[in-house]
């Protein structure tokens, strides 16, 4: 891009103008892989350090399938409806009035939960590199962070598509790097510990790592000029999602153990390869968790301005105040240490998603069918929205999560202990 057409674009930004909102194939892609990988493809290695590799690739097949269906659902919702409505509006255009309130506590739990994970993952990667108190190197992170979602749609598609580009490049020299040195042990990778204490809690963590139904609305927006583009670039990021998902811990453990992996994967990963890529795995874990940082912070800014009923798009001034709700207080959370650990941000917002999601986008879709503004340009294939689809991903979504709970709580332990299994 021309440096005068840069300029324009910025300037256009500032004002909100609304033909700076389209976005192209690429950048709705990037949008969801940056969204979906951030802290997740961070923490997913350590999450699963009691149970072993093949079980965090037997949740990360289940939760991407059923991930990507339920996203597929509410593409079509969103192609039906005249309104470019957020989730939350969604809901209550096609479920009712009580749906506004479990929604919005669903993507505020998730989106807050997960700000507080990005803003300390970033301090502590920092530190890390920069040898810097963690607190200095949340705020480091939060300036640029905040600024770009300030700046709102385009921008952060336009930010997203440029980093995830140096990300690949990044990723690719680390597994290179990592399958060339001499302490590789794929036995390590062959490790299992079939618990299911350790087992079950990984589910809500990779509903978190794929929880970007919360965006559709807002990707359907930026298509709105080639809605065909939408179901397309969600199939594609959620399959590139899921490749990212499963070669980072992979190569993290044939190259240091399950016992060594740390809670930022990229911190034990790059000093396990040497010097030099310390640093730039470290690099590719900041630029990670910034690109979720911009798309669950973008989506949850949408939302509040959509439970005002305000334009934030077009209104910098009332964009900025929303910015203030969504993003300082994750901050501060870090800084006063309120939290344990990455692990504990990311739980909960893990739980509410998946029994929030498992059953909204269905009937979303169902009521969609019956009552929305238009014939959608693209329809679900009847395979994933027969019943035997619909049964599965709430059967699975609901009990994963149930025994989940009782095996963060200590009940599942004592269940088993008493049936002798």
């Amino acid at each position: 891009m021309k440096l005068k057409d840069a300029k324009q674009e910025f300037i256009a930004e500032l004002k909100g103008h609304p033909k700076t909102k389209k976005l192209t194939f690429l950048e709705g892609v990037a949008m969801l892989v940056g969204t979906n990988i951030g802290i997740g493809i961070l923490s997913i290695a350590n999450t699963a350090k009691g149970a072993g590799f093949f079980p965090l690739l037997f949740w990360l097949i289940v939760g991407g399938i059923l991930s990507t269906i339920t996203m597929l659902y509410i593409a079509e919702a969103t192609l039906r409806t005249k309104a470019h409505l957020q989730l939350t509006g969604l809901s209550v255009r096609y479920i009712g009035p009580v749906a506004k309130y479990l929604m919005f506590i669903s993507v505020a739990v998730t989106a807050i939960g997960a700000l507080i994970a990005y803003e300390a993952a970033a301090g502590r990667i920092i530190n890390k590199i920069f040898d810097i108190p963690e607190k200095w190197g949340s705020i480091l992170f939060f300036i640029p962070a905040s600024g770009v979602l300030w700046l709102g749609l385009k921008a952060i598609g336009r930010g997203e598509k440029q980093i995830i580009g140096i990300m690949f490049g990044i990723l690719v020299a680390l597994v290179i790097a990592t399958f060339f040195k001499a302490e590789l042990n794929f036995s390590n990778a062959l490790e299992m510990h079939w618990d299911l204490v350790a087992i079950l809690p990984i589910f809500n963590t990779v509903v978190f790592v794929y929880s970007s139904q919360y965006i559709v609305p807002e990707m359907a927006r930026g298509f709105s000029h080639k809605p065909e583009m939408l179901p397309k670039a969600i199939v594609l990021g959620n399959f590139i999602t899921f490749a990212l998902l499963a070669l980072v811990p992979l190569s993290a453990i044939v190259l240091e153990g399950l016992r060594n992996i740390s809670d930022v994967v990229t911190i034990s990963w790059g000093k396990a390869i040497g010097d030099w890529a310390f640093l730039i795995a470290n690099l590719f874990g900041l630029f990670a968790v910034l690109t979720s940082y911009w798309g669950l912070g973008g989506m949850f800014v949408t939302n509040i301005a959509d439970q005002i009923n305000k334009d934030a798009d077009n209104n910098l001034t009332l964009r900025f105040v929303i910015l203030l709700f969504v993003a300082v207080p994750p901050l501060a959370i870090v800084l006063l240490q309120l939290i344990d650990s990455i692990d504990q941000a990311l739980y909960w917002p893990g739980v509410v998603g998946a029994l929030i999601l498992s059953f909204f986008p269905i009937l979303i879709l169902q009521n969609a069918r019956k009552n929305g503004d238009h014939e959608a340009t693209w329809v679900c294939p009847p395979i994933l929205t027969n019943w035997g689809a619909k049964i599965t991903i709430i059967l699975v979504y609901l009990f994963a999560t149930l025994f989940s709970i009782a095996a963060k709580y200590g009940f599942l332990d004592k269940v088993i202990s008493m049936l002798g299994m």
